[in-house]
Parts: C-alpha cells; structure tokens; sequence
C-alpha cells in the first residue's frame, strides 16, 4: 500500500517535503528549507526519517527556496538519483541554489569571525559546491508529458500559474492519481498565466497559505500608485523587500504600466539583486512560457511573397519580438545594480528613489542594509508585498512593531509601512475554491498543507460546507495511507 510522510509544509508554510512510499520506490516529492521561526530553521538540521541514498527519485514543483532549497543538503548526504522538474525550474534553481550555499558559507564565517554561535566551529548547512552538484541531477521535463522516475511510478508536470516554471506534479501509482500542488497561482494576474484546472485525482494536496484570506483588490494597481506618490511627495525613497524570483517581474510590470498611463512620477527604479536580475533575464527568456498578453499573437498573412518581401517580414518580427523581450519588464529609469560598492553607494544616497532589494521577508540580503537606512526617517515608506511567514522581520513590519534588529541594532520605525497583498502570488481563499470546483468528482481525500493553523482550519471548514468533501490538515511527519 502507498503512502505519503508529511516532512514539511504541515501545520506551517514553509519546508515542502513529501515522502511517497509505494512498496518498491521512494520518491520525494520537494525539497524544500524550512523559514521563519528559529524553531522551524532548526528542522533544516535534522536528518529526514529515510536516509539520503535511498530515496529513488525526487520531483521539484517550482524553484522557490521553501521548496528546492533542502536539495543540496541531501546531495551532500549522499542522494545521487534524478531530479525531475520543468526547464524553467532548471534554469531558476541553476540560480537560486548555488546562491543559497554562498549565503550558508558566509553565514557560518560570520557567526565563526564574530563567535555569536552556539557550535565551535559554525558550519553551513550546505556549500556552494554542494548545490552545483545538486544542478548536475536536475533532469527537465516539459509541461503535461507523463514520464516515469521510478518503478511504479510516473509523474506528469501541470503549469500551476504561480512561478515561472511552476507546476503541480500528477503522480500515478498503483492505477491511483495523485496531485502534489505546490504552491497555487492566481487569475487574471500580469506577466503569470492563470493555474490550469485539473478534472480529476484520487487524491489532493493543495496550499493553505491565505485559507482564511481574500486578496485586496488592487483597483489596476492605485494602491501602488498612491504609495509612491506619497513618498514621492516627502521627497523620500521607497525600499521594497521583493523575493528575488517571482514577485521583481510583476513589480517592474506594474511600475511600467503606471508610468505609461502618467499615474506615477517617473522615478529611478534600482533592482540590487544580483540573483534578482539573473532571474528576470530567464523570464525574457521564456516569455512564451508567461501570460499570453505579454507575447500576443501576431496575424498570419498567406498572402504569397517574394523572397525579398519574405525576408523583411521575418525581419519586422523578429524586431519586435526583441522588442517585447526588452520592454516587458523595463521602466523608463531602471538600473541593475551589480557590484557591493554600487549598492552600498545606492544605500548612502538620498535621492528620492524606488529600491527593489531582497529578501522577500526581509530575513536577509542587501534589502537589510537598505531598510537600516531608511526606516528611520519619516520620509521613506517601505512597501511590503508578498506573505510574510511568523517570525520574520517583513512580519513585525507588517504588524506595526516601532523597532526592528537589524545587524544587531535596534532600528526605530519611523518610515510609513504599506502592505499590498494583492500583489501575492499565492491564490487566496476564493480563488482556491474556484479552483478545486473545476474538479468533475470529489477526490478521495484532500490534504491541505502550506499554511499557517488558521488558514487551515478556516479553509477546511469551507470546503468541507461548500463542496463536502473529506479534508484533512496533517501534522508534521504524520504518515497518511493511500488504500
């Protein structure tokens, strides 16, 4: 009998980790870290219930880090098996990976220079080398195309909307379907498509993470708008914590967007996010692969043409879809900063400005330097947009604390605070429900994961009223039966 061990995102949203055991094969579906709270970063430490080497296969659903970013761990402990995922999840994890492993290294340097751990010697929970090794086991595969991984068991990729490259994974086992949901997008969102609808599976995980939510409107961005002319006003800067991968593309389509319509002043706009900006060039890349407004289809002309007129009409388009590659994401003063001394210029100047820095939660990164230096004047605003997990410094912003530790300081909040959650790029309450009544029959049993206690249970108790189905929110490492 197969059977799904909950390892993470239970109970909580981060550490998504789901150990498939059919009898014959062990396949892990994500390998993600867990974030937040200290005592949900010290699971990261400790070793899974199967050892590394044993697990057959594993199954990325998307390259966030709360979902690929355990890999390298289990790559240095000895996992030497495929890993299956799409190619924009390759190419995203080919930079968000070795990253991760840089920042473990310097983090234990710094806690080993500075003697403020608790272990002697400090040691990272991975290297850079150890992700690079992680890279060479990626194994892509293409949107809706079944494909085994291990014995008995076969996996087909669904664009789930929420990530470039992101996916529900469609497993079958034992003539049983089940559908692993990652993280579920939006509808009618820019620069993403909307989550594709699924008719059927005999089981069902899905996210949680605003189960007792609904996403502001954002009235075509006003609320932005209104954010930056007011800090424009104060003559200040605007510090935005953005997760590197994901959230900087929708921003920067927002911020053209208003420039274009003359809602906003045209302001400097600086991305300081090496990671950040490798990753925006994957989704120039793979512009197919977004919303179709963003690559609309040209008219076929059949009229005959000669060679002549041929070759200028593949010239016209090819210029133009150059064009859109470089204009998609681009307002009228933006600039990547690169280099440390750039950014630390960046962060000592007071021009009035809009900063896009990372991370996302404001847990680290070079978005730190930047709020220690602007929170404490009135003039600045910091604009938080994407969900902030429990125990993060994004989260005490979010809920009004008037000091902040930053680099072992106290930094007094004095900057205006706005939070804009309908730039999340997680479905809310409603919008899960939309989703799941595009199902023809009620699975057998639908798990929810990927969320905070409270999202949960207000969750379960809608679907269970609204759709009556069997529902079940599981523990961390609880172990469910697939009969």
């Amino acid at each position: 009998m197969a059977s799904i061990t909950f390892l993470g995102a239970a109970q909580t949203v981060t550490g998504s980790k789901y150990l498939l055991d059919t009898g014959t094969s062990k396949v892990l579906i994500d390998a993600g870290l867990f974030q937040g709270l200290k005592e949900l970063r010290e699971r990261n430490w400790q070793d899974l219930p199967i050892a590394a080497k044993d697990i057959d296969a594993i199954v990325l659903t998307h390259a966030h880090l709360d979902h690929c970013g355990y890999l390298p761990r289990l790559v240095s402990q000895g996992f030497r098996g495929r890993v299956f995922c799409t190619p924009g999840t390759k190419d995203l994890c080919g930079i968000v990976l070795p990253d991760s492993g840089r920042i473990q290294e310097e983090d234990a340097e710094q806690a080993n220079r500075h003697g403020y751990s608790k272990h002697a010697p400090a040691l990272p929970l991975y290297t850079e080398s150890d992700a690079l090794n992680a890279l060479t086991l990626l194994q892509p595969v293409g949107y809706e195309r079944p494909v085994p991984v291990a014995a008995g068991v076969e996996v087909e990729f669904i664009n789930a909307g929420h990530l470039l490259g992101s996916a529900y994974a469609r497993i079958r086992v034992d003539g049983q379907t089940i559908l692993f949901g990652g993280d579920l997008g939006r509808f009618g969102r820019p620069v993403l498509p909307d989550p594709t609808m699924v008719k059927h599976a005999d089981y069902l995980l899905v996210e949680s993470t605003y189960g007792n939510r609904v996403h502001a409107e954002d009235s075509d961005g006003e609320k932005l708008a209104n954010a930056i002319r007011d800090t424009n006003e104060r003559r200040g800067r605007m510090v935005i914590p953005a997760f590197a991968v994901g959230r900087v593309e929708e921003l920067l389509w927002w911020i053209r967007k208003l420039e274009v319509e003359k809602r906003i002043p045209i302001l400097p706009v600086f991305l300081d996010s090496p990671m950040a900006s490798k990753a925006l060039a994957r989704y120039r890349e793979r512009v197919n692969e977004l919303d179709p407004d963003l690559h609309p289809e040209e008219q076929d002309d059949t009229t005959p043409l000669g060679p002549a007129a041929h070759e200028s009409r593949a010239r016209r388009r090819a210029q133009a879809a150059r064009e859109r590659e470089l204009c998609v994401f681009c307002t009228q003063k933006f600039r990547a900063v690169s280099s440390t001394q750039e950014s630390k210029d960046l962060t000592r100047s007071k021009i009035p400005a809009i900063i896009i820095s990372s991370s996302g939660m404001a847990t680290g990164g070079r978005v730190l330097h930047h709020l220690r230096a602007a929170l404490p004047d009135p003039r600045n605003s910091v604009l938080l947009v994407g969900f902030q997990a429990e125990g993060t410094r994004g989260r005490r912003l979010a809920d009004g604390e008037k000091t902040v530790r930053i680099h072992g300081i106290d930094v007094p909040v004095n900057a205006h605070v706005d939070v804009v959650d309908s730039m999340s790029a997680h479905a809310d309450s409603q919008e899960i429900l939309h989703w799941l009544r595009g199902f023809e029959a009620a699975p057998k049993r639908t798990f929810l994961v990927h969320g905070e206690p409270a999202g949960m249970q207000a969750l379960q108790e809608s679907i269970v009223k609204e759709l009556g189905w069997i529902v079940h929110a599981p523990q961390w490492k609880e172990k469910a039966d697939l009969q």
